[in-house]
């Protein structure tokens, strides 16, 4: 059987030869575990030295992962996507705030994106982190069910607040709300939050979409209860599905504490318990709609032929593939040459504010066995094919 995702030309369609030789130099030096620690710690020290580093920071990794600083800034970069059929998904990724004006000024970013969504078709979704809009430590009281103070039950009416107004907004615009998952000590009061949004905003379709990190072995047991109360209560469940970004924090706190590991054993185990989600979803399609975010190409096919196994059409609005911008093209612009619904989460932010999250796109890309080596080999392939 071919390859769907084998045809390089589709893939790098909108790389000129220059971007592609800057992409095949990056993910040459993020092969490299070592270079990638001190590339990490150099940055870091420059940027807290206040060194003059950030116009190099933006035309290398900043510019292949990033689509821009400000909303305005990635327009250009969303045009071109879309001249392929591909979407965006606007995320604002400043991390690690504690302050309330800064939750205020990410909720206020997510309503933003709400506008631009509605006013572009290749915007069909906008989202946020549960700590963009609170602290962490806060979800995680509520999570290990330690009763708040005064001033912390105020704090958290304030986080509820923020989820009903972007929720709400995103409901009267008609544009989809994707809520992203975090560490496992804090998500309880994240999904509750979330469902009591998808029991208000979901009553005829999925708005609300919560998130499913699949490397945790409790996930498929907790959407099937999920799907329960949803059907007893009358609404739909919108899901993202990804395998997860905080393993290595999981497991040494499980062991640190004395607790059972919330991660899947194996990488095997983990792809299993993706794929089973993936079935249940597509078994119950009428309650549901799915948000595959997904590097891998079985968990890919295997969509494309549910979707053919149901006779969906592959542009139905409830089944949606999406991948991180500067990653996996040859899934994305594959997937939406063929007709699928395709989203690139395009992350944006001051070059200093957004470091954490290109350092976490490197360590990913230097962790995950084959994924470096895949894009290089892509990426050498559309290089011979050019001859350049």
């Amino acid at each position: 059987m071919t390859n769907p995702f084998d045809n390089t030309e589709n893939a790098f369609a909108l790389k000129s030869d220059s971007e592609l030789e800057r992409a095949y130099f990056l993910f040459k030096m993020i092969k490299s575990e070592p270079l990638v620690k001190i590339g990490t710690a150099a940055t870091n020290f420059a940027l807290k030295a206040h060194l003059p580093v950030e116009g190099l920071i933006r035309s290398t990794v900043f510019d292949h992962f990033c689509g821009g600083v400000t909303e305005e800034d990635c327009m250009d970069t969303i045009k071109k996507m879309y001249s392929e059929q591909v979407h965006a998904v606007l995320d604002y990724s400043v991390e690690g705030a504690e302050e309330e004006s800064q939750f205020d000024l990410a909720m206020n970013k997510t309503l933003k994106n709400i506008d631009f969504a509605k006013e572009n078709i290749s915007i069909p979704f906008a989202v946020f982190k549960p700590t963009g809009f609170g602290r962490l430590a806060l979800y995680q009281k509520i999570t290990e069910r330690i009763e708040l103070s005064d001033v912390e039950q105020l704090e958290w009416d304030k986080v509820k607040t923020r989820y009903n107004t972007v929720c709400k907004y995103a409901y009267d615009n008609g544009v989809h709300i994707l809520i992203d998952a975090e560490e496992s000590w804090m998500q309880e009061a994240a999904d509750n939050l979330i469902e009591e949004m998808m029991a208000k905003y979901n009553k005829d379709k999925a708005i609300v979409f919560g998130t499913l990190q699949l490397y945790r072995w409790d996930r498929l047991d907790y959407l099937k209860n999920l799907h329960q109360r949803a059907k007893a209560q009358g609404f739909h469940v919108g899901m993202k599905l990804v395998r997860g970004a905080y393993m290595e924090k999981e497991r040494e706190r499980a062991a640190e504490k004395g607790y059972k590991s919330p991660i899947c054993d194996s990488k095997a185990a983990t792809d299993a318990n993706y794929n089973a989600v993936v079935i249940y979803i597509l078994e119950h399609l009428e309650d549901m709609a799915i948000f595959e975010g997904t590097h891998n190409e079985q968990s890919s096919e295997l969509l494309m032929e549910l979707i053919d196994k149901y006779h969906l059409n592959k542009n139905d609005n409830r089944i949606w593939f999406g991948q991180l911008y500067g990653m996996s093209d040859h899934i994305s612009y594959n997937l939406s040459k063929n007709g699928y619904n395709v989203a690139k989460y395009l992350p944006y932010g001051p070059v200093r504010d957004v470091m954490p999250y290109l350092i976490r796109r490197a360590e990913e890309n230097t962790s995950v066995a084959g994924q470096t080596n895949r894009e290089l080999e892509l990426l050498k392939k559309e290089r011979k094919r050019r001859k350049i």
